[in-house]
């Protein structure tokens, strides 16, 4: 056989030996994804949207289990101890990055209890206000909350999330603040703002903007680079004058207890799935961007959003 018809079957068997690793059946039965938060947020749908397509991959059901309280830390402290188990955490940097900078008990420590499996999502932010409030526009948002300050306060989806971070930011930046209220998950802000029991919120763009697609509230601004395309009527905090652009990842943790091998198996499943160009349009038409990484390329992209977003949490003096 020539040398290049060698070298091909070489690699050709290399390929095919790692696919049917990948494809080898996770012992112990189904893989629980857990979401830190209540059904209709960020995490659930990118939750959703992944176990849809890695089940073929490892050859096992796989099932999203929401366990909603404490901001997402709940979660973390009990997924920690389920390292023997086929259990995984969506946790974005409200719960690794976040938490344990301003809670002295969070209950977990995300560099010693988890390890990083793979990037599933990045995304957006966006601010948006009910039909009570009578605004178009985030400049008259801002006149409307200094002439109405004891009506004005900004719904998140849960105390010490990134949406919180990001609306004290844009406080900072805006020189106007308001009440920050956090509730159990983004469904529940969405039907406060809808039914005007809260004037405004700040959530994810995937979160807010089929609502504001549907009429039901008014996005005002997004936190990212450029517009989305979804909603090209929206402009960001930059073209409006504020010097803001901010972005979160969902990604998929382990416990620490979880055996080397699998974590690697499970990493490569993940980041073959999110491959998928029919999974990765789906991720773009729910309005979040499709991340696939290994677990060596997930702790390097930590290590930057970390450093991005440690500074805000520290300037913003935020205390539970």
């Amino acid at each position: 056989m020539p040398a290049f018809l060698r070298a091909v079957a070489f690699a050709m068997a290399l390929i095919g030996g790692a696919a049917t690793a990948v494809a080898q059946p996770l012992a112990g039965g189904t893989l629980r994804i857990v979401v830190p938060y209540g059904p209709g947020g960020s995490s659930d749908r990118a939750a959703r949207l992944l176990a849809d397509g890695l089940s073929s991959r490892i050859g096992v059901p796989v099932v999203v289990e929401n366990r909603a309280g404490a901001g997402g830390r709940l979660a973390a402290q009990q997924v920690r101890n389920e390292g023997n188990s086929n259990t995984l955490i969506l946790a974005n940097p409200a719960i690794m990055v976040v938490a344990p900078m301003v809670f002295p008990d969070a209950g977990y420590d995300p560099d010693k209890d988890y390890v990083p499996v793979s990037q599933v999502t990045n995304y957006e932010f966006a601010v948006a206000v009910g039909e009570a409030v009578p605004v178009r526009e985030f400049s008259h948002l801002l006149a409307w909350m200094k002439a109405n300050p004891e009506k004005a306060s900004i719904a998140v989806p849960a105390t010490g999330s990134l949406p919180h971070f990001f609306a004290l930011m844009l406080g900072e930046r805006t020189g106007v603040e308001a009440p920050v209220i956090g509730y159990r998950g983004s469904a529940s802000v969405l039907t406060d703002l809808i039914g005007g029991h809260v004037p405004m919120a700040v959530d994810t763009l995937d979160t807010i903007e089929p609502q504001h697609a549907g009429k039901k509230i008014r996005m005002l601004a997004v936190s990212g680079e450029r517009r989305s395309p979804a909603s090209p009527d929206v402009p960001t905090f930059r073209e409006i004058g504020i010097d803001l652009t901010a972005t979160g990842w969902n990604t998929l943790f382990a416990p620490a207890t979880m055996p080397a091998d699998k974590v690697r198996r499970l990493s490569e499943a993940v980041a073959q799935t999110m491959r998928d160009e029919t999974l990765r349009e789906r991720f773009v038409g729910a309005n979040m961007v499709p991340v696939s990484s290994t677990a060596t390329q997930t702790a390097e992209a930590l290590k930057a959003y970390h450093a991005q977003w440690e500074p805000v949490v520290r300037r913003s003096g935020y205390k539970p």
